[in-house]
């Protein structure tokens, strides 16, 4: 017994030494190929159970016949691990290639191509990991170039609402000022107009830039969709006379929530203002909230004859109006974006969708 637990002392002895210049050696080279890291792996292996037997040897445990037997079975079992080392680690640096080679394309604006021949779990797993980022920026390049071409949008109708009541305005004034004005009266009541409509496309810019910002300050309180609705109903209804449409907002419930006034004042405003200049003559826009699984829905009906599906995801982008709506009233396409940006500013969603006739808008808010 006593001779077994030296054996394994003088044995383990030499691995030891021999595992701890294979850590200095794996210490140098770890800045070198994956293939340089497993030959002094498979090295160390076999140097190991060399060691430990000439260690053995040494203290006389072993004769020189059988030294040399296992000298030479430990020389033929380092050749085989070096040569399945040196193949192992070329053929893992050869997929790390591929996938370099791969990455490198969908960093230079392409898109991921997975490589085709198989490779380790982890190199598998970090292709799957490069495959669902290079979706994500190929989704986030998609959002980029639509909110560019939003904004190139906007800038042109922008310029081109401004110009008109702009040139219209300095006419009228070129009237005034040199007495040719049939109507004076009439010409400072249609400045009045002019300047109340420049007056709030200038609010509405800035209500989108302090949305787009995140500076959107809103005050909550606990207010009831019946007052709110009722209030935005009342606000909106010369409007609908105007246009001759009917305004109906009999299923609406009486259930709390916590909002800012102001801004939802706003947002039932902006969304009734849209589907009454959007609705014919004669027809009707409908008014309902309701509590539902999700929270509190407000909707909006209107009976423009319904949205073009390939235009329902651009609805609430800044500048968006349509391909029917290129001139005043239709406003500079900001009403739908300042919807969006005060709802999620109360963490809720819109949404809008085709029904029979005409379109509906949904509000949901997270119930008080």
């Amino acid at each position: 017994m006593r001779d077994i637990f030296l054996i394994a002392l003088y044995a383990f002895t030499g691995a030891v030494a021999t595992g701890l210049a294979g850590a200095g050696a794996l210490r140098l080279i770890r800045r070198r190929s994956l293939t340089a890291s497993l030959t002094v792996v498979a090295a160390v292996g076999v140097l190991a159970m060399l060691a430990g037997t000439l260690a053995v040897a040494w203290a006389m445990f072993l004769s020189p016949h059988d030294l040399s037997v296992v000298t030479t079975v430990v020389a033929m079992a380092a050749v085989v691990s070096l040569a399945t080392a040196l193949l192992l680690g070329r053929w893992v640096v050869a997929r790390s290639r591929e996938l370099t080679v791969a990455a490198r394309s969908f960093g230079d604006g392409g898109d991921f191509t997975a490589p085709t021949e198989p490779a380790t779990a982890e190199l598998a797993a970090l292709s799957r990991e490069l495959a669902a980022t290079s979706a994500r920026l190929a989704e986030s390049r998609e959002r980029e170039r639509a909110l560019e071409t939003s904004r190139r949008e906007l800038v042109a109708w922008i310029s081109h609402d401004l110009r008109t009541p702009l040139a219209g305005l300095r006419a009228m004034a070129e009237a005034l000022e040199d007495g040719v004005a049939a109507d004076p009266d009439r010409y400072f009541k249609q400045i009045r107009t002019e300047v109340e409509r420049l007056n709030d496309m200038v609010g509405d810019l800035f209500e989108l830039s302090r949305i787009h910002a995140g500076t959107l300050a809103l005050s909550p309180s606990r207010i009831s969709l019946y007052d709110l609705v009722g209030d935005a109903l009342a606000g909106a209804d010369p409007l609908a006379r105007e246009h001759g449409v009917r305004l109906v907002g009999d299923h609406v419930e009486p259930v709390p929530v916590e909002v800012d006034g102001r801004e939802m004042t706003r947002v039932l405003g902006n969304l009734l203002v849209n589907a009454i200049r959007r609705t014919p003559a004669d027809g009707t826009v409908a008014v309902a909230a309701e509590r539902s699984a999700d929270g509190v829905v407000l909707s909006v009906t209107d009976g423009c004859g319904g949205i073009p599906e390939e235009d329902l995801p651009r609805v609430f982008d800044t500048g968006w109006r349509g391909t029917d709506a290129r001139t005043p009233p239709a406003g500079a396409g900001l009403g739908l974006a300042i919807v969006r940006g005060i709802v999620e500013a109360h963490e809720g969603r819109t949404t809008v969708r085709n029904i029979p006739g005409g379109c509906r808008f949904e509000v949901t808010l997270p119930v008080a």
